[in-house]
């Protein structure tokens, strides 16, 4: 060996790697251990309506010490765990700062009892006070459905703005069949889509609602008015108060 001057190099390059790596190792942990370059700032950004800073401070809880050694990733999942925090992204501003810049769900309709649902589709556990609640319309369906019921939503109110309706009910029943009531108090039954989409039989009413219901609206001021859009070429009227 001592007498072959490759292997002698290679074995000299190969423990300065080392001595080098371990030099490096060693000065990293200097630093992450360190008491210099401590945190002293936790900058939050983002339209907080629903979330304290309170809250975020609970959840930063035991945050700080060293510039180096934060854990971003664990300040990121404890904040996302807020209830009304839907997304954070957290960076670290040299030389003794961590921006957070937080977004909020923003809520499209009540889900069930006593859950909500984001303008993503996505369900969240926020809560709401009672007047905010019942300006929301109300989603129902089978578990995991949220995101359909989001985007059926916005067709359904595309499609009833010209009558200056919106849907404040929309239901999914477990046989994939559709219902709406809307704000006027028409309770809308669309039926399952097949051949012809449920939007095409909605579409359909509102054009030919002016000749039709938009006639009777004198006489039809019930909040229990009945359509049934369930056939090929029409829809059937109920309103209770005119039996007999």
């Amino acid at each position: 060996m001592w007498d072959n001057p490759r292997l002698l190099n290679a074995t000299a390059s190969a423990l300065l790697a080392l001595v080098a790596a371990a030099a490096v190792y060693a000065g990293l942990q200097l630093l992450v251990r360190s008491t210099l370059f401590p945190l002293r700032e936790l900058a939050v950004t983002g339209s907080l309506e629903h979330t304290s800073r309170a809250q975020i401070e609970r959840a930063s809880g035991g945050f700080g010490g060293n510039f180096f050694a934060a854990d971003l990733a664990a300040l990121r999942s404890r904040l996302e765990s807020l209830p009304w925090v839907r997304r954070v992204e957290v960076r670290r501003v040299w030389p003794d700062r961590v921006e957070v810049a937080l977004e909020e769900h923003v809520a499209l309709a009540r889900w069930g009892e006593d859950g909500l649902v984001n303008t993503f589709g996505e369900p969240f556990p926020g809560r709401t006070d009672g007047e905010h609640a019942a300006r929301l319309p109300l989603f129902a369906g089978p578990a995991r459905t949220e995101r359909e019921l989001a985007r059926r939503y916005q067709r359904f109110a595309a499609i009833l703005q010209p009558l200056g309706e919106t849907p404040e009910r929309v239901i999914l029943t477990p046989r994939h069949a559709w219902q709406l009531r809307t704000s006027g108090g028409l309770q809308l039954e669309l039926g399952r889509d097949g051949a012809e989409p449920v939007e095409a039989r909605l579409a359909r009413f509102v054009a030919a609602h002016p000749v039709t219901l938009g006639r009777l609206q004198r006489r039809a001021e019930s909040n229990t008015r009945q359509v049934d859009l369930r056939y090929p070429n029409g829809f059937a009227l109920r309103v209770p108060e005119w039996s007999g």
